[in-house]
């Protein structure tokens, strides 16, 4: 690599490969972050790709790993429905293909037994809220779209309570 194609505080290239190396190491990472973070380093476009590439080929850097790992992380850790999962990746410039074909690392029994909880929980917080139960179920509803859960599993669900 050319050492003198990016600077930032007197930065090689090279040096720029080791910190995003160690940027990608510290949690998996998409292209578009990578990308992002780049920019600090006001890198030529030539310098970027061959950082982008031996990313990739010493795989430092990989997609599909990067979106099982970001949709195993948001659903198991903060409950996250697929909705807002999917939203998020898009934001990322993940493509719809891969986040479909990923999704599958949420499983249907895990999804909808969280739902469930999520559901019974907030039902819970609303005994004694002076609200009717299609009150409750609509507050809930709303809730738990927002959360990116689907609005069809939702009301499946609902109908447990009364």
């Amino acid at each position: 690599m050319n050492s003198d194609t990016g600077k930032k505080a007197g930065l090689t290239v090279a040096e720029i490969l080791q910190k995003m190396q160690h940027y990608c190491t510290y949690q998996d990472r998409c292209h578009y972050e990578v990308e992002q973070k780049m920019r600090e380093f006001y890198l030529a476009e030539d310098a970027k790709d061959e950082i982008m590439l031996r990313l990739i080929q010493d795989q430092f850097l990989n997609e599909e790993r990067f979106t099982r790992s970001f949709i195993r992380g948001k659903f198991y850790q903060k409950s996250w429905g697929r909705n807002k999962i999917k939203q998020h990746l898009i934001q990322k410039k993940i493509s719809d293909k891969l986040i479909r074909s990923c999704m599958n690392e949420i499983l249907a029994e895990d999804y909808w037994n969280t739902l469930t909880k999520l559901y019974s929980k907030l039902w819970e917080n609303l005994i004694g809220s002076g609200l009717q139960a299609y009150q409750k179920k609509i507050k809930i509803a709303r809730s738990l779209m927002a959360k990116g859960y689907e609005y069809d599993l939702i009301q499946e669900v609902s109908s447990d309570f009364n």
